[in-house]
């Protein structure tokens, strides 16, 4: 029998002798600072690859993007399919930045073809430091693991002040409710979170009411 071929991880990168790594890794940094130091007021959307067109989540996700955009902000995503695509879609209709942030993976699917600005990634942790580095609020559409990872960790940013404050909105209160409860009953009820804690995101169903929590935020007209 055949030896099954081992599979290569970055974490595996860091290994004795092997440090010169870290030079991608700052090549990674420069390059996405380089590619968006000059983006403006964006928003981050975060949601499902395998939501697919005509899905409800795939219109609303349209829908806030080009609602953003034509408010004056630039939308940031991971540049795949899914909610990706909707939300880069929505900005290009409204003809605003349409930011793609791709991840070098396994299965990864081609870039969607509505990026104005794409940039590639090989390390999960740089690409999420250009997500909350440049965005002025984070909206979560329904997703799985991933998304989850995005927005707990964007919360544990904010909660810990090692990021000023920003509005993470959840998108869909059907989908989020029930997270939300156990958050609510298991953590914030059993003193593992303090209660202000709650105050970190909104809950909403409309992109109109995603935007007028960005813009009361920051006090725009």
């Amino acid at each position: 029998m055949s030896t099954p071929q081992a599979i290569q991880y970055p974490i595996d990168d860091f290994k004795s002798g092997e440090s010169w790594r870290l030079f991608k890794i700052m090549g990674e940094f420069v390059e996405g600072i380089d590619g968006l130091h000059d983006l403006g007021p964006a928003v981050s959307i975060f949601g499902s690859a395998r939501t697919t067109k005509g899905q409800p989540d795939y219109e609303i996700a349209r829908k806030t993007a080009a609602c953003f955009a034509a408010g004056g902000y630039a939308v940031i995503t991971g540049g795949g399919p899914g909610i990706m695509e909707a939300a880069n879609l929505g900005a290009s209709e409204q003809n605003g930045e349409s930011v793609g942030l791709k991840i070098t993976l396994p299965f990864e699917e081609e870039s969607n073809a509505y990026l104005t600005r794409s940039l590639n990634f090989h390390y999960f942790f740089v690409r999420k430091v250009m997500f909350v580095k440049y965005a002025q609020a984070y909206v979560i559409m329904p997703g799985g693991l991933g998304t989850m990872d995005e927005m707990f960790e964007t919360l544990t940013l904010v909660q810990t002040q090692r990021i000023r404050e920003k509005p993470v909105i959840l998108m869909n209160k059907e989908f989020w409710g029930g997270l939300l409860d156990w958050i609510k009953n298991a953590l914030a009820g059993n003193g593992l979170i303090s209660p202000g804690d709650m105050n970190l995101f909104s809950l909403v169903d409309t992109p109109e009411q995603a935007l007028e929590i960005v813009d009361n935020f920051y006090n725009r007209p």
